[in-house]
């Protein structure tokens, strides 16, 4: 699943533009396409079709894992889930009304200047939702950790009130938004800290180090336009700069101890048994 760092790399090439292809930002939508029905969270199809249009673009931002389009009267949010992806290309228009659409496309956002934005989601778990609201869909994500709100401070304090292993609780988007198994294994191993410890558990130090790891992976993330790891994503290398992730078997940037890979919460899990012991 696209984490927040390729995520974010997905919105600023949006919002940007990379290359031949153009920021969707000011553009006016003229039509929409819903080929896959359970894409769209909300609201019902019909609405979706009818509200969209003639609305421009003000703005493309992303809020934890979503991607969130600032609407002329509303707002578009979608969710990558496990396979999604977004494309911006030419609309090639078919017989019957609709542009052509590759195999795996399941809304196609049409803008009045001829080109198109493709939402493409081979596994099918992505979604869509169009609110006037947007706190409908983002109201109970946590804190940015990328965000000023986010301090050692927080974090410290946050971890002392929970009892939850510190991977299952960074992995809750209710508390941090944006983090996914990559970042959080290695935001771990940079800070020393078992994947199994009790977050209550975690003194100021250990605390601080982890606030600190976590931007350090996120911004390196970014940095290195996420990671590609799968035919889902593609375009990043942070993979090249894994410390634990999917290493299982390897030895240890920095002990030489071999890499374990473990379930916690039923998540696949890595980490070094030496420079993090569970203590």
């Amino acid at each position: 699943m696209p984490e927040l760092p390729e995520v974010e790399t997905i919105v600023r090439a949006l919002r940007e533009g990379r290359g031949d292809i153009p920021s969707v930002k000011g553009r006016k939508i003229a039509a929409a396409w819903l080929f896959w029905q359970r894409t769209l969270q909300h609201p019902s199809a019909e609405e979706f079709l009818a509200a969209i249009p003639d609305q421009v673009i003000s703005q493309v931002t992303r809020r934890g894992k979503l991607i969130w389009f600032h609407l002329t009267r509303s707002h578009l949010f979608l969710h990558l889930r496990m396979s999604g992806d977004v494309r911006v290309e030419p609309m090639v228009w078919g017989g019957d009304q609709s542009p052509t659409a590759q195999k795996h496309d399941r809304l196609v956002i049409g803008f009045s200047d001829g080109w198109g934005m493709y939402f493409n989601d081979t596994r099918k778990f992505g979604r869509a939702w169009l609110v006037n609201n947007p706190d409908l869909v983002i109201g109970n994500l946590g804190l940015e950790p990328l965000s000023d709100e986010f301090t050692a401070g927080w974090l410290y304090r946050n971890l002392q009130q929970s009892n939850r292993q510190i991977k299952t609780l960074l992995l809750d988007q209710t508390f941090l938004a944006g983090l996914g198994n990559i970042y959080t294994d290695e935001a771990l191993h940079l800070a020393k800290i078992h994947p199994n410890r009790i977050a209550s558990k975690i003194d100021a130090n250990a605390s601080r180090a982890l606030w600190h790891s976590i931007r350090e992976v996120l911004k390196s993330g970014i940095d290195s336009h996420g990671a590609s790891i799968d035919w889902v994503y593609k375009g990043g290398d942070f993979q090249n700069k894994f410390r634990v992730y999917r290493r299982t078997g390897l030895p240890c940037p920095e002990c030489g101890s071999v890499i374990q890979r473990i379930l916690v919460g039923q998540r696949s899990t890595h980490f070094c048994p030496l420079c993090q012991p569970i203590l």
